[in-house]
């Protein structure tokens, strides 16, 4: 059997990188990572599903346990990467995806973790405004503190094995596909 890998997909909010990930989760070969947070969930949102929704007292216990294979605090909140799946995906042979921010990959390449690391930029950032700003979800302090961050996220490109600009879906899912060795080159 062979060994999987770990594909690790960041970029900043309203660079597509959730919907290219979706994309990607179409075929049976990839496992998504539910990582772990201390943010309330959603509307919709399923414990388990979306995210593993724990107390910040019980993300603690589980980082002093080492059950994260990286975590940090964003905008207030924990999230983390639990060790156990990930590795059980690998040894099955799967491709398992991590979406994690730019800090969390930075983590897992100090720690040594061997993976694909792709970076999912927007065609510039007058574009990522446009897209964040066109989602109306966020008022505008947030939407300021999103853009902030895409800046220093966009910054930290370089740190990844590969960049892949989301100006087109298709291309970009199909370039990703490729990269994460789903697809022939």
């Amino acid at each position: 059997m062979t060994l999987g890998r770990m594909l690790v997909v960041s970029g900043p909010s309203g660079s597509g990188k959730s919907t290219i990930c979706k994309r990607l989760l179409l075929d049976p070969r990839v496992v998504f990572s539910v990582s772990a947070t201390t943010r309330k969930p959603r509307p919709g949102e399923v414990d388990g599903r979306d995210y593993h929704f724990l107390s910040a007292d019980e993300f603690r216990a589980r980082i002093a346990k080492g059950a994260f294979i990286e975590h940090a605090e964003v905008f207030g909140n924990l999230y983390g990467t639990l060790r156990e799946p990930m590795e059980a995906a690998k040894a099955r042979g799967q491709v398992y995806l991590l979406e994690i921010d730019v800090q969390g990959a930075n983590q897992l390449r100090a720690l040594g973790e061997e993976g694909v690391y792709i970076f999912i930029a927007p065609p510039d950032f007058e574009e990522l405004k446009r897209r964040l700003s066109g989602r109306g979800t966020e008022s505008p302090e947030v939407l300021q503190r999103r853009l902030h961050k895409a800046e220093d996220e966009l910054r930290e490109r370089h740190r990844y094995d590969h960049v892949v600009v989301n100006d087109d879906l298709e291309r970009a899912v199909g370039e990703v596909r490729r990269l994460a060795g789903l697809d022939p080159a």
